[in-house]
């Protein structure tokens, strides 16, 4: 497996248009490999198999943090259960 980085799938019971300066919440954390031949870009699906089309991509990659978990600590309550299953073996 190449790279992986993290992806947050955004909550969608939030309005359409947010406002100025806000985020919308962050609903899942997952994990995607990056696209064949594009290390700057998320591949399709995440481990679990999501369609990352309209997922966010962090910026956040496991191999810049190996001291921590593979996700910001922040998120840890939202991580999707099978990105982390995959992650850990």
């Amino acid at each position: 497996m190449g790279e992986i980085v993290v992806v947050y799938e955004l909550d969608k019971a939030v309005a359409t248009r947010v406002p100025r300066g806000e985020e919308r919440p962050v609903r899942r954390v997952h994990a995607a490999p990056t696209a064949p031949g594009a290390p700057t870009a998320t591949g399709p699906r995440t481990l679990c198999g999501k369609d990352t089309f309209a997922m966010e991509t962090t910026g956040w990659k496991p191999s810049d943090h190996p001291e921590t978990q593979w996700y910001p600590e922040e998120y840890a309550s939202v991580v999707c259960p099978d990105c982390d299953a995959v992650m850990e073996t």
